[in-house]
């Protein structure tokens, strides 16, 4: 015999689906968002790029070896990233005062403002557009919803 398939299943599925489409449209529309009113320089960086600088601003200073493991990378290839970061002027480095023979690496005064403007940006969209495209009931069950999202990253 043979289990009946969970009735909800379907539904939750389709649900899912679209959940993932319109995760993927906002986000995509927030970066060109951000792109139109900011023309951030951090805009316009590679996903690993970005990522480095991410990692950079909420982490704090690192190592390149440290980067390299916290991106699941090769040093050579987080040297190439770092690299191309330097040139463009958001990154620096100094020397770790624990270890000369290391370099410090951290993000420059104009990465820290371009990435603070490309936040505010996309914040400015999105508040924008939640207040002209929902109804003040709509407004008020939005926590609930954020709270909803967020459980879903929990362990």
């Amino acid at each position: 015999m043979t289990p009946h398939p969970d009735p909800d299943a379907a539904g939750m599925l389709e649900a899912a689906a679209e959940l993932r489409v319109l995760i993927g449209q906002l986000t995509r529309r927030l970066r060109e968002q951000s792109q139109v009113d900011n023309q951030s320089q951090v805009d316009n960086l590679t996903n690993a790029q970005k990522a480095v600088l991410i990692h950079l601003d909420r982490d704090g200073r690192a190592t390149l070896s440290a980067l390299a493991r916290a991106e699941g990378m090769r040093p050579q290839s987080m040297g190439a990233i770092i690299s191309a970061l330097s040139g463009a002027g958001l990154v620096e480095s100094g020397p770790d005062p624990a270890d000369g023979r290391q370099r410090i690496l951290s993000l420059t005064t104009e990465a820290r403002e371009s990435i603070s403007a490309s936040r505010a940006a996309k914040a400015d969209w999105l508040y924008r557009t939640i207040q002209s495209k929902l109804t003040p009931d709509e407004r008020e069950r939005l926590p609930g919803a954020i709270h909803l999202l967020k459980r879903l990253l929990e362990p």
